[in-house]
């Protein structure tokens, strides 16, 4: 019985280079496909298949509930929006979302607040957002018409 062959490095890749030369990109190339596929996992982890939570409040401006307001969730790449009602205590709550990420923003007395952008929902957690209504508007705006 004959055993193992050895087969030499040049004969696999069909030249004869020196080692040093070939051994570098071949370790870079290695070394980047290790980098991928943990960064791919570390990616896959954070955005688990799962349902998460995102609750929180509604404040004005000198940081009181507002009641009523309407709150807005959509993905972050602005796709599937939904919206709920503040309670009488400025409380909202979005249950049962997919794990990802979202932008999320309420409506007041004619006024919106700012975006909050990329709140990512994790699965089987409850996410806490606080939004905040600017000052109302004391401008007011006279319309007259010219004969």
């Amino acid at each position: 019985m004959e055993g193992p062959r050895k087969i030499a490095f040049r004969n696999i890749v069909g030249c004869t280079m020196k080692r040093n030369v070939l051994v570098l990109p071949v370790l870079a190339s290695l070394a980047l496909l290790v980098s991928l596929t943990f960064g791919a996992a570390a990616l896959r982890a954070q955005f688990a298949r799962g349902l998460g939570t995102l609750a929180g409040t509604v404040l004005d401006a000198h940081g009181k509930p507002v009641a009523e307001a309407s709150v807005t969730i959509q993905t972050s790449d602005g796709l599937k929006p939904h919206a709920t009602h503040t309670d009488s205590s400025g409380h909202y709550e979005f249950t049962r979302y997919d794990a990802g990420q979202y932008d999320l923003r309420a409506y007041s007395k004619g006024q919106f607040s700012d975006w909050s952008k990329h709140i990512v929902i994790r699965p089987k957690k409850t996410t806490e957002v606080t939004l905040r209504m600017p000052p109302e508007s004391t401008e007011k705006v006279d319309v007259t018409s010219n004969p």
